[in-house]
């Protein structure tokens, strides 16, 4: 039964990207989405029960270890603050409105939600990065799975009104209050929409591409190697929360090496070991669990995602950025960065794509950092 649930939840990425190519209406569809809803399929028809879950919660820490190192390979530390420019700022704001909010949130909500610490760490790590640091932070926190999917199923549903709201009119309900710069042309050769699209994986086995991404897998393998060390010198209760950290460090170290940052499609492979981790977790969620937890949960990430929107329109405009550049770092780290090129195509700016996107991968790199710090100094409160 394990190594056919296993062949199950390693195999499903692999499926939905064949019908997505073969079927274009399908590419509307989410990947994460998609696999997250394989899952709970699988747990909630009965198909695979609780016995399965310790099997379901290894696939999953094994797979959100590796997607770090993937992920991040490609970085480039360096030239951040250079390609990030303004919009790095702006980012920087971002992060800083999350913060905020999840404080003023602490006393309206601390009460209600006794993993309140926990579920704020997840929050500043999916609205500073993305799914990627949400289950990175699940894993290091030890959230339950049945709490971490109510977060998720709450973000996908809120991101999804966030982003119409900014691809729609949130320029012309904002910029009467903030700096507005001359727009541009809209040249579609500089735009792809992406916002859905992940990497298709039979790219990932050209001859130039298959034998340096066994090799970047491989160093993936050690640095888990050498974060699972890490469990030898630290108490129990904070083993995955070190190893996590330890991952991340290790990965962006790793990323100064132009000979590893130069791998093509890393972040690709990662991307699959995310599917993965989303099928695996998604079978480990029950709904009638579930919809108990997602009342109080639901009204915490609402308030997270929309107060922070407006003390982020008012810290950039204190600091007089542009109403353009603001919308594209919320998108970079409200909705992650893939979705940077949406906005930037609804805004017909599209030489905010580049700084959006690498404004957004400071945000992957910090997300995991940030998550930690906040659920510690809220354990304190």
């Amino acid at each position: 039964m394990a190594l056919l649930l296993s062949a199950a939840v390693f195999s499903f990425p692999i499926g939905i990207h064949l019908f997505r190519l073969n079927f274009p209406l399908l590419r509307k569809i989410n990947p994460i989405v998609a696999s997250y809803i394989f899952g709970l399929l699988l747990v909630n028809t009965g198909i695979i029960g609780d016995e399965s879950f310790p099997v379901l919660d290894l696939i999953a820490t094994i797979t959100v270890a590796l997607s770090i190192p993937l992920m991040l390979f490609s970085v480039n530390i360096r030239t951040w603050f250079k390609e990030s420019g303004k919009t790095g700022a702006a980012m920087g704001l971002a992060a800083l409105a999350i913060a905020l909010t999840l404080f003023i949130g602490s006393f309206i909500f601390k009460e209600k939600l006794p993993d309140f610490p926990r579920i704020s760490g997840m929050l500043v790590g999916v609205y500073t990065g993305g799914t990627p640091n949400l289950a990175a932070i699940r894993a290091a926190l030890s959230v339950p799975a049945d709490l971490y999917l109510a977060v998720h199923a709450s973000d996908i549903l809120l991101s999804a009104l966030y982003l119409m709201f900014i691809m729609t009119i949130a320029r012309k309900v904002f910029s009467p209050f903030m700096i507005q710069e001359e727009q541009e042309d809209m040249r579609d050769a500089e735009l792809k929409d992406s916002g859905q699209e992940f990497t298709p994986l039979q790219s990932l086995f050209t001859k130039e591409t298959v034998l340096p991404l066994m090799a970047a897998l491989g160093l993936a393998v050690v640095i888990f190697g050498i974060g699972g060390a890490f469990t030898l010198f630290v108490k129990s209760e904070s083993q995955t929360l070190v190893v996590i950290l330890v991952i991340t460090t290790l990965s962006l170290a790793a990323s100064n090496i132009s000979k590893v940052r130069n791998i093509k499609k890393t972040f690709a492979l990662g991307e699959y070991f995310i599917l993965v981790f989303s099928a695996s977790t998604g079978a480990m969620g029950n709904f009638s669990r579930i919809l108990n937890t997602t009342p109080s949960v639901f009204l915490f990430v609402a308030f997270a995602v929309f107060v922070s929107m407006i003390i982020h329109v008012i810290l950039c405009r204190l600091f007089k950025i542009d109403v353009d550049t603001m919308l594209i770092a919320s998108t970079a780290a409200i909705c992650s960065p893939p979705f940077v090129a949406v906005t930037a195509m609804s805004l017909k700016r599209p030489s905010l794509v580049a700084p959006g996107i690498t404004a957004g991968l400071m945000g992957y790199a910090m997300g995991n950092y940030l998550g930690v710090l906040i659920f510690k100094l809220f354990s304190l409160l």
